[in-house]
C-alpha cells in the first residue's frame, strides 16, 4: 500500500489506537488488530487495481473506518459520550458498539472479533455507503451497478483474510481446543456470513437512502441500530456462536417502512 494515501493514513491512526489502548482494555486489541490488517488488505487491493473505481472505494473505506474510530474514541474519552474538539457537542456511542465494547474481556477471541465485525458491518457500513453515494447517483443504474460490483469485490478481499486471521488467533494462543477443532467449519462459515451480510447491507443502504429522500431517515437509522444491537445481544449469549449464526444468519434486514 502506497504511503501518503488516505487508507494509509487511517491505518496509521488505527495503529496509534492500538499503541494507546489502556491495559484494562487489552482485549480490544483482538478486533482492532484484525480490522487494521483487513484495512491494509483493502488498500493493497486498491493499489492492485482490483476495483472498477478505486478512488471511490478508497473514499468509502476511509469513511467506513472513521465511523469505527469515532465510536472507539468516544467510548474511551467518556463512556458513553465524548466531546468533539472545538465545540460542546457530545457524541453518544451507538447501542451496537456499546454492547460490543462492554462485552466481558474474557470472552473467546473469536467472539470479540465477531462482535466488532457485526456492529461495524450491520450498523456502520450502510451509513458509510450513503456517505459516498449521492441521491443523484442512486438514480443512475449504470453507476449503481459499478458501485454494487465494487461492494461485492470487497467480499473477495475479506474472504482471503479469513484463513490468515484465523492463523493470527491460533498463533497468539487466543483459540481454545474446541475453536481449533472447528477451524474448517469456522472458515467456511465466516466466508458465507460475509456474503450474506453484504447482501443485506446493500438492501439496508437502499432503504436508508429512500428515507433520506422521502423523510424519516432518523427513524429508519434508529430501527437499524435496534436490529444491529439485537444481533450483538444474540452473539453475547453462551454457546457456539458460529453454529448459531449458521441458523440465524449474520446480517440484519430493515423491514419495509410503515
Amino acid at each position: 500500500m502506497n504511503d501518503g494515501k488516505p487508507v494509509a493514513g487511517v491505518v496509521a491512526r488505527m495503529r496509534q489506537r492500538l499503541d494507546d489502548l489502556p491495559a484494562e482494555l487489552t482485549h480490544r486489541r483482538i478486533f482492532l488488530g484484525t480490522y487494521l490488517r483487513t484495512t491494509q488488505a483493502v488498500g493493497d487491493a486498491i493499489d492492485r487495481a482490483r476495483f472498477e473505481d478505486p478512488a471511490w472505494v478508497e473514499d468509502w473505506d476511509v469513511k467506513f473506518a472513521e465511523l469505527y474510530l469515532q465510536a472507539h474514541d468516544a467510548d474511551l474519552a467518556g463512556r458513553p459520550a465524548a466531546k468533539v474538539a472545538g465545540d460542546e457537542l457530545r457524541i453518544p456511542v451507538a447501542r451496537p458498539w456499546r454492547l460490543a465494547f462492554d462485552a466481558p474481556p474474557d470472552l473467546p477471541a473469536l467472539r470479540h472479533v465477531l462482535l466488532g465485525i457485526n456492529a461495524h458491518v450491520n450498523y456502520d457500513l450502510p451509513q458509510a455507503l450513503l456517505a459516498v453515494i449521492s441521491d443523484d447517483d442512486f438514480g443512475d443504474p449504470f453507476l449503481m451497478d459499478r458501485r454494487r460490483r465494487d461492494h461485492e469485490r470487497i467480499d473477495g478481499v475479506l474472504a482471503e483474510r479469513v484463513g490468515a486471521e484465523d492463523d493470527e488467533l491460533a498463533a497468539s494462543g487466543a483459540k481454545s481446543l474446541l475453536d481449533a477443532a472447528l477451524t474448517p467449519l469456522n472458515r467456511l462459515s465466516s466466508q458465507r456470513f460475509l456474503r450474506e451480510s453484504r447482501q443485506k447491507v446493500w438492501h439496508n443502504t437502499i432503504e436508508l437512502q429512500q428515507a433520506r429522500v422521502q423523510g424519516g431517515y432518523a427513524q429508519r437509522l434508529a430501527e437499524l441500530e435496534l436490529l444491529s444491537a439485537a444481533k450483538i445481544a444474540d452473539l453475547l449469549r453462551p454457546g457456539q456462536v458460529l453454529l448459531r449464526l449458521a441458523i440465524t444468519g449474520f446480517g440484519v434486514t430493515l423491514p419495509p417502512p410503515p
